[in-house]
């Protein structure tokens, strides 16, 4: 691959970018960008000079965030070659195939194995900080009940919340794959279907009903909203597939 930057990636790091940035700020941001899925699995990230100029920060600030990437397994770093999301990565390549041979059911299948069982454990651990977004990005999503790519993109990151909450870092990476998979074609095709005024209107409210419990530290609440969550995302999904 080249490193030279695409065109989505520059305008990704000019919105990332900010006028001073210390290595939590740099690593937060990255972070943020890998779990959402704007970097998958085997993606190359810019090289050190690019992301120095991009958060107007020294290179060797930028090589701590790195470092502190690695040392939390989101990326490796190959000599000569550069920085690659996951630890095991190979210098970039992909998960071979998994996104095209995914379903959208198939996903909502995947996120009902997990995603119950990561809500509860949300109430487990969850902090004040964490309530605290949670509870800022369901604000940004119940706004956005007249645009399905502003509701996908704060829908995605309310569930990248209730993982990261789970403090299981095997599930935050589940987890991170699954917003990756989110973003391939075929669950654009299906959210244009899907997606009416009413129905991000209805998993809004699921969505307050998850928080509320975990607000409350009520794991077995928690645990059946997110099932019954998903349950109607399946639900809807099939219709929309065999209208």
């Amino acid at each position: 691959m080249s490193d030279q930057p695409t065109r989505d990636e520059e305008t990704m790091l000019a919105r990332l970018s900010k006028p001073t940035s210390g290595v939590g700020t740099i690593t937060a941001y990255l972070q943020r960008a890998i779990e959402t899925g704007a970097y998958s699995e085997g993606d190359k990230l810019p090289p050190e000079r690019q992301l120095a100029e991009t958060f107007k920060a020294a290179r060797s600030t930028v090589r701590r965030a790195l470092d502190r990437l690695e040392r939390d397994g989101l990326v490796s770093r190959r000599l000569g070659s550069g920085t690659f999301v996951g630890a095991s990565a190979v210098a970039g390549q992909r998960p071979a195939g998994l996104v095209d041979e995914l379903s959208p059911l198939q996903l909502i299948e995947a996120r009902l194995a997990v995603e119950p069982f990561t809500a509860r454990l949300a109430v487990l651990h969850a902090t004040r900080r964490h309530l605290d977004d949670m509870d800022a990005i369901l604000a940004k999503a119940e706004a956005a009940a007249h645009d399905k790519d502003e509701f996908s993109k704060w829908d995605g990151e309310l569930h990248l919340l209730i993982a990261r909450a789970s403090a299981n870092p095997l599930l935050i990476s589940v987890y991170r794959q699954i917003n990756h998979v989110r973003l391939h074609a075929q669950w654009d095709a299906m959210k244009e279907k899907i997606l009416t005024p009413d129905v991000i209107d209805e998993y809004n409210r699921q969505h307050g009903g998850i928080l509320r419990a975990i607000h409350v530290r009520d794991a077995q609440l928690a645990q059946a909203l997110m099932a019954e969550h998903l349950e109607k995302a399946r639900d809807d999904l099939l219709r929309a597939a065999n209208p």
